[in-house]
């Protein structure tokens, strides 16, 4: 049982074996990290330094976990080299070589739109109705974890059937972050089956709703009460989130790290940041991450024998999730005997904006006067963070399958 636990939460063990001088200075970096970023936040110390500096500052010192080999580390710093020379010098410097090199075969891509996901997420919205939206977003994980055994089922390595399966979450760069992690050699197809899928769930989903929220259920307005939470106290929620995520699940700190910052960057008001990542680096990454995407697609890759596999399996995920979701929405409807619209659940599903606004579209129609969108949005960015939860599991827990 031990070492089960040691092996899913790496960060909370590996203080318990470092040299206590260090473990103790790990732990006082995560706390000064905080304080530096809650300075910034304040405008005591310079913002534009100090929210990026503390919240890495935690992240850095939070998630370390056990490396090949035995050693202690971390996946920010370890895989770096110090020389970099000839490494470049042997790289064929050629068209999309270089970004294909710096920001794809790492996962960087990834990390760079999660910034501008996070600065686009109001943490306010997960804080109305806080329960509900963590109720639902679980739920609608279900189609990710269900998919991870019929694909190991069905003879995929536990990685590949583990890569698959995040699908589920609809997040296309938590897809690409897990395939390189776990399937790299099949990264390409299943990366590119997540982002065909994630565009067709506009033409799905509504479908599913309809099949399973009567018309009078998903007309139910909704009380939504404007609960006017404080930028402090959203931002000290979001660094702290982070800061626990992160030694929970190590594997996954550069993810968590990136969308937490994002978020910390939108509540401290750094709009000279937000701008950045709202507009520059999120559109120049999502234009690269899909001319990538579409130059490695060659025939050699499709014809994969696997490839026909994982259509199945991606479609399945994607449409297990949204049942989780709806269903997850029906549980809390029950629960608030009534006082909450099942079709929010669809929007646990982490597509942001797409799932929310197919919630409050499919409300409408039902009832032209209802508004659910706030909701749907925060069980949209609770499904975001725990679609990160279901990655960094994974990738801590796939080498536990013998």
């Amino acid at each position: 049982m031990i070492g089960i636990l040691h092996d899913l939460f790496p960060g909370i063990f590996s203080l318990f074996v470092q040299d206590a001088s260090v473990a103790y200075v790990r732990l006082f970096l995560i706390v000064f990290g905080f304080v530096l970023a809650y300075l910034g936040f304040k405008r005591t110390l310079e913002p534009l330094i100090m929210v990026p500096m503390g919240i890495g500052m935690i992240a850095i010192n939070a998630g370390v976990l056990f490396m090949k080999g035995g050693g202690i580390g971390n996946i920010f710093l370890d895989p770096l080299v110090e020389r970099p020379d000839q490494l470049v010098s042997i790289m064929q410097v050629n068209f999309l070589q270089p970004i294909y090199n710096f920001t794809f075969s790492n996962g960087l891509i990834a990390c760079i739109i999660f910034f501008g996901i996070g600065s686009m997420s109001d943490i306010g919205f997960v804080l109305a109705r806080p329960w509900a939206s963590i109720v639902v977003a679980i739920f609608a994980e279900l189609g990710s974890f269900i998919t991870l055994v019929i694909g190991y089922k069905l003879g995929l390595p536990i990685g590949e059937a583990a890569a698959v399966g995040i699908i589920g979450g609809a997040d296309g760069p938590m897809v690409l972050f897990t395939s390189l992690m776990l399937a790299p050699k099949l990264f390409v197809p299943i990366s590119i089956i997540a982002y065909l899928y994630l565009s067709l769930t506009y033409a799905g989903y509504p479908y599913l709703i309809k099949l399973f929220i009567p018309r009078k259920y998903r007309g139910i307005p909704v009380e939504i009460k404007h609960v006017d939470v404080p930028k402090k106290q959203k931002f000290i929620f979001t660094v702290v989130m982070c800061g626990v995520l992160c030694i929970l699940l190590p594997v996954a700190a550069p993810l968590i790290m990136s969308f937490f910052l994002g978020v910390a960057i939108r509540e401290a008001e750094i709009e000279q940041y937000k701008a950045l990542l709202d507009n520059t680096l999120l559109y120049a990454s999502t234009l690269f991450l899909g001319l990538l995407l579409g130059i490695l697609c060659d025939a050699r890759t499709i014809m994969d024998p696997k490839v026909g596999l994982l259509i199945l399996l991606g479609i399945l995920s994607l449409a297990f999730s949204a049942i989780g979701g709806i269903l997850g929405g029906w549980i809390v409807y029950w629960f608030t005997r009534g006082n909450f619209n099942p079709t929010i659940g669809i929007a646990g599903v982490s597509c942001v904006p797409t799932t929310a606004k197919l919630a409050q579209y499919a409300s409408r129609e039902a009832n032209p006067g209802v508004m659910i969108l706030p909701i749907a949005l925060g069980a949209n960015i609770c499904g975001v963070i725990v679609t990160a939860i279901a990655t960094g599991v994974f990738i801590s827990t796939v080498n536990l399958v013998k």
